[in-house]
């Protein structure tokens, strides 16, 4: 049976963590039968060879007999061959059981997390998803090795209490009760070592969250000069996770210090009890090496027995974290009723924004929350009684409004990968990339001046979709400087992009999927003068007989839409063309002019010699 990754990996058991270890197993169980009867003759054949041993002494050596002791000796050799292959094929089974359920939870895990949506970040932190991904995953596959040498331990340990049973009755019960009389004695242990992982757990899941918020923001962090006061609380932050660390070391190393130190008395009781016996004449010498070779034997089974414990006390707290995650829920959604048919308008009863199909509508404040709120509403990411149409968005089930209706946020996710992929690599997006590679890469071979190529339009004909949906975004540029044009890797957050060029990356990637309607806030906010005027202009042309909204207050973009609306504390206070309230808005005509002085400001430090973005 071979590992796809990308098969269906099943609905796992949600109800706790011992049932959801018991579900990967259930779901690769030939595997794991595989592996647990390997396993098993492995270990007997171990505990085989003093019993060949044995008789090779009795029956050839101390007789004399050198044919038997050949024939004993032989099979030795043989037995020895056999497990060899035996423990190869055992390693290679439990791998391939490990690795199964290694996929097998990420796929889960990121299947729940693509269904949860918008919704995974209002009920789980960044920090608990990463430390699923890292760490949890490894300790629930690292597990199963219970399956595999852990079944073989049990079947090996019995195998040699029977064997004894032949040389010692007595011998036989200090074996077969020693076992038992460990698990008491690493019982507390264990349980103690499972509350200390679950803290250490979370612990570490709010020190991840940190440590990516810390990624994202360092460079305002250091621009605001807080960077010292972050570092610190961050460094007291990972002292308390490393004593905790600690904790859970102190309880490991005393399991593991038991596991290897209470076998080694117990199986020095059993050499101890034989060689006594021998001595008093009541078993033969043969018998006498049979037992010490059968306290050798039983050093692995019960090392694995102990190991196996330690592994399934971690993975069972992995494996709660997991069933956790996979029990939390989206919003209900409860709409029956068809979205409209043909274009509608949206209306935000809250706010009073109503938006008009086809349009472009921007929404104008000093409290740009107010108009993401706004945003939300209309996309049903948040609970309202905005409406489309006549229909109340609440009643329109949520798959049709989100094929219809995108929300592009101003710090959405960017993926590492290559930038037509970042961008969105559908196969009909790529159609024809070759000539967009070499019509991109001849407009800046050509043209003596970037800035005017730029910001002509190019023929349609002449775009594939990819390559429609940069120039909308005046994105070209960004193609250009890059080495490999469109196949050039860009980073997570496109981090080896400046702060302008994701923007456009965003805005491009929301034009790419042509959406019904659109909704942004603040699109053009990271972009100097004459790239944003080139964004507007190309912006309205694209999304010609289209619904969309922007939330901003750049006049060059606000001059471009057909409808404007002035909020004030969340509500609309105005409405009309961006000349005509310059003209009879007060407010309106304060809020534009100081968003004017600001992109008049940066424009003369650009001229200064500041980077332009």
């Amino acid at each position: 049976m071979r590992i796809d990754a990308y098969a269906d990996p099943g609905t796992p058991d949600r109800r706790g963590g011992w049932r959801y270890l018991a579900w990967l197993v259930r779901r690769q169980w030939p595997r794991c039968l595989a592996g647990a009867v390997l396993a098993s003759v492995w270990m007997v054949l171990l505990a085989a060879t003093p019993y060949l041993m044995a008789r090779a002494v009795d029956h050839g050596l101390e007789p004399g007999d050198l044919g038997a002791l050949a024939g004993w000796t032989g099979a030795m050799v043989a037995v020895g061959g056999v497990n060899a292959w035996l423990g190869m094929m055992r390693h290679r089974t439990m791998t391939k059981v490990r690795m199964d359920a290694n996929f097998r939870t990420v796929k889960v895990v990121v299947a729940h997390a693509t269904r949860l949506g918008a919704a995974l970040r209002a009920q789980v932190g960044t920090g608990e998803v990463v430390t699923i991904g890292v760490g949890d995953v490894q300790t629930i596959s690292g597990s199963l090795t219970a399956v595999g040498p852990g079944v073989g331990a049990v079947v090996a340990y019995a195998t040699v209490g029977g064997l004894m049973l032949s040389v010692s009755t007595r011998l036989a019960l200090v074996v077969l009760l020693g076992v038992p009389l460990l698990a008491v004695a690493l019982g507390p242990l264990m349980g103690r070592l499972q509350g200390r992982e679950t803290e250490y757990r979370e612990r570490q899941s709010v020190l991840t969250a940190r440590i990516g918020d810390l990624a994202g923001g360092l460079r305002v962090l250091n621009g605001l000069g807080g960077k010292g006061l972050v570092a610190d609380a961050f460094r007291r932050d990972s002292g308390r996770l490393r004593e905790q660390g600690y904790r859970v070391g102190a309880v490991t190393s005393w399991i593991q210090a038991l596991g290897m130190g209470l076998p080694m008395l117990f199986l020095a009781l059993v050499t101890w009890m034989g060689a006594r016996l021998a001595a008093q004449g009541h078993i033969s010498v043969g018998e006498l090496v049979s037992v010490y070779g059968y306290v050798v034997a039983l050093g692995w089974p019960v090392a694995f027995l102990i190991e196996m414990a330690h592994q399934l006390s971690r993975g069972v707290v992995a494996a709660r974290r997991v069933v956790a995650f996979l029990r939390l829920e989206p919003a209900p959604d409860e709409g029956t009723r068809e979205a409209p048919a043909e274009p509608s308008a949206l209306h935000d009863p809250a706010s009073g924004v109503r938006v008009l199909p086809g349009r472009l509508t921007a929404l104008a404040t000093s409290r740009p929350s107010d108009a993401t709120d706004i945003l939300d509403r209309l996309g049903r990411y948040t609970p309202s009684d905005a409406t489309w149409g006549d229909i109340p968005l609440a009643d329109i089930p949520l798959p049709q409004i989100r094929s219809r209706i995108l929300v592009a946020e101003a710090e959405a996710d960017l993926f590492a990968g290559t930038l037509s992929s970042v961008v969105g690599d559908q196969e009909t997006n790529l159609r024809g990339a070759g000539s967009v590679d070499l019509r991109l890469r001849r407009v800046g071979a050509t043209s003596h001046n970037a800035a005017a190529d730029a910001a002509q339009p190019l023929a349609a004909d002449e775009l594939a979709p990819l390559t429609q949906a940069l120039h909308a975004a005046a994105a070209e540029d960004i193609v250009r400087a890059l080495p490999d044009a469109l196949e050039t890797p860009i980073e997570a957050q496109a981090r080896n992009l400046s702060g302008g060029q994701r923007q456009r990356i965003r805005l491009a990637r929301a034009l790419l999927t042509d959406p019904e309607v659109l909704l942004t806030a603040e699109p053009t906010s990271a972009l100097d003068a004459h790239t944003e005027a080139t964004v507007a202009d190309r912006l309205k042309r694209a999304r010609k007989g289209r619904t969309t909204v922007l939330a901003a207050t750049s006049p060059l973009l606000l001059d471009r839409a057909d409808v404007v609306h002035h909020l004030v504390d969340g509500k609309v206070a105005a409405t009309g063309t961006h000349r005509e309230l310059l003209d009879t808005e007060p407010g309106y005509r304060a809020l534009v002019a100081r968003d004017a002085e600001a992109e008049a400001a940066a424009g003369q430090a650009a001229e200064e010699g500041e980077p332009a973005r």
